[in-house]
């Protein structure tokens, strides 16, 4: 459903969402370790979140990426899968046909339209908030 790349970005931001709210910075080493990435494509990931505003980073001694208190409950996972693959998750027919509408259905449209919406109305509600609460209480994981 979402490329590889989008798949690490949400999995990078998750660990330091988790991390800020303990009030930790994370190293770009931790991170790319932590998500099982080469540092340099973690590095390209990392680039890309903080220019979509999506965290935060600071240099220096005790620097690293961050993920400031208000943007933890503002930040919608729908940004993170915007900022790497677009919205065509919005707009894609699930058969890949590029002339598939209401007017024009494909086959399988009436099926896939509603489970669309059903997605996108979950990355519109779900914010990083959201996605470290479990990992806090332990009711979710990510593979580390």
């Amino acid at each position: 459903m979402f490329s590889k790349t989008c798949e690490y970005a949400i999995r990078a931001t998750i660990i330091i969402a988790s991390e800020s709210q303990l009030g930790n910075k994370v190293s770009l080493r931790e991170i790319a370790r932590k998500i099982d990435s080469p540092e340099s494509f973690t590095a390209k990931i990392l680039q890309k979140l903080a220019k979509n505003d999506i965290v935060e980073s600071s240099k220096g001694n005790g620097g690293g990426f961050f993920v400031s208190k208000e943007k933890l409950s503002n930040v919608k996972l729908r940004q993170i899968v915007l900022a790497f693959d677009g919205d065509t998750i919005y707009k894609r027919c699930s058969l890949g046909l590029q002339d598939c509408s209401d007017v024009k259905p494909c086959p399988f449209h009436d099926q896939y339209k509603p489970i669309r919406e059903q997605l996108k109305n979950a990355l519109d509600s779900t914010d990083l908030a959201q996605l470290i609460i479990g990992l806090k209480i332990g009711e979710t994981h990510l593979k580390i």
